[in-house]
């Protein structure tokens, strides 16, 4: 095999690779042999192929796999030779002896690695912010669980419908005076000042009595789920029928047992471990949050240009579905596109940068994820899913590629519990709306 190096810019690198013909026909003889070995053709016993019959029978094919292999197997020496680690698939294109004739060159373009030097971890210091549940907190879970439970009594007296009562309506959705697929429906239940319905629907029934009828104007969601209805303005025709009032449910004992629990005590614990546990997740994600901004400020290396292109093409496609939805966040939604493109840009080098040097770390520290974390990670994920569990797990056991998305998580997260480990960490007690108020993302 014939190496000429034809670029090395930075990261970039591109090689024009020759392998002799000769090399190749040997390749070819020695697989046409193992392929005769094994071949099952009629009049020939298992093993008695005649070479020359197998290549009658499976050359081109043979050629054409002994063609593949030279390629990867010069690539993988190529780059062991030249320690070079390459950052995305190289970009190979055969330029003669792909026909299987005369010598095979092909050339080849990669971006590698960069050499990235672990800084001194043992020097960083962290803060690690921490909240207790207090009293107020659990009370209101416990007021919004018995919200939840209260019942609705029918309201004998004929009155208007208020805030917080329930109106069982008959309606009929019309557009240019005509009923559209899906707009028509009978008993069903509007709460006054609740959610669920389109926006303006329920408050311009508010006041309606038992027996009235009336025609409301209401303007579909752009992202409604029905496309043809979205953005779109309907009529409906309303006609109200029975009116219940909510009876709120007494915080005691009976509504614990009710909801399966010996006492409202029991309840108050199970929820003061809820609110830890959500507070520990804010905890370590403030935590991590700090780190990576430190370590970015450690990442004096170059990023490959493909990966932050691949990088920045995934944020700007989310970017303009939050821009097409109306969901850009306010910071951004009065910068043109370029400032935007720009932007997004720096924050895919930053993900990039951290990215490299946290594998760069976990592969220096021989930190792996366990095939026992994999299997408690597709678990978790099959969870996720009731009901079709077993379908879940099926897709990863026929798509193993499809872990790599489990994968990277755990390891991130394994390679940031090594490094706080050796960082200094303060720990700071704060309260609860503290804790929550998550600083902006480091540019």
């Amino acid at each position: 095999m014939q190496v000429t190096e034809t670029l090395s810019e930075g990261l970039k690198h591109a090689f024009t690779v020759v392998v002799p013909s000769a090399e190749l026909e040997q390749k070819e003889e020695a697989r046409l042999k193992e392929v005769a070995a094994s071949a099952k053709l009629p009049g020939f016993r298992p093993g008695k192929v005649p070479v020359a019959i197998a290549r009658q029978r499976f050359g081109d094919s043979v050629k054409g796999e002994v063609l593949e292999q030279t390629v990867n197997d010069s690539l993988r020496s190529l780059f062991e030779e030249r320690n070079l680690r390459p950052a995305l698939q190289p970009k190979v294109e055969v330029t003669s002896g792909g026909d299987g004739k005369g010598d095979l060159e092909f050339k080849v373009e990669t971006e590698v690695l960069p050499e990235i030097k672990v800084p001194d971890l043992s020097d960083l210091s962290l803060v690690r912010l921490k909240a207790e549940p207090d009293a107020a907190t659990v009370d209101k879970a416990i007021e919004d669980i018995a919200k939840r439970q209260r019942e609705f009594v029918t309201v004998e007296e004929v009155r208007p419908a208020a805030k917080g009562d329930i109106i069982a309506i008959d309606f009929v959705g019309k557009r240019d005076g005509v009923p559209f697929e899906g707009g028509t429906a009978e008993n069903i239940n509007v709460e006054i000042g609740g959610e669920g319905f389109i926006p303006g629907f329920a408050e311009q029934i508010e006041g309606m009595k038992p027996g009235e009828e009336k025609v409301i104007t209401v303007t579909f969601p752009e992202d409604y789920g029905a496309k043809e209805l979205a953005g779109q303005t309907a009529t409906f025709d309303i006609k109200a029928r029975e009116l219940k009032k909510p009876v709120e449910s007494e915080i005691n004992d009976d509504l614990a047992k009710k909801l399966g629990f010996e006492s409202l005590e029991q309840i108050r614990e199970l929820i003061g471990k809820q609110v830890e546990g959500e507070y520990e997740q804010l905890s370590r994600l403030r935590l991590k949050r700090e780190l990576l901004d430190k370590l970015a400020e450690k990442t004096d290396f170059p990023a490959p240009e493909g990966m932050v292109d691949a990088e920045f093409e995934q944020i700007w496609a989310r970017v303009e579905a939050d821009r097409k939805s109306g969901e850009l966040d306010d910071e951004d939604k009065d910068k043109d596109e370029a400032t935007l493109k720009a932007d997004y840009r720096k924050i895919a080098e930053r993900r990039v940068k951290l990215g490299l040097l946290l594998a760069e770390i976990g592969r220096e520290k021989g930190i792996t994820v366990t095939q026992d974390e994999m299997a408690r990670a597709i678990r978790a994920e099959a969870m996720r899913y009731r009901g079709q569990e077993q379908q879940v797990f099926d897709f990863f056991v026929k798509n193993p590629q499809a872990s790599e998305s489990l994968r990277g998580p755990i390891f991130e997260n394994k390679v940031i519990d090594y490094i706080v480990e050796l960082a200094k960490v303060e720990d700071k007690t704060v309260t609860p709306e503290e804790l929550a108020d998550m600083p902006a993302a480091g540019a």
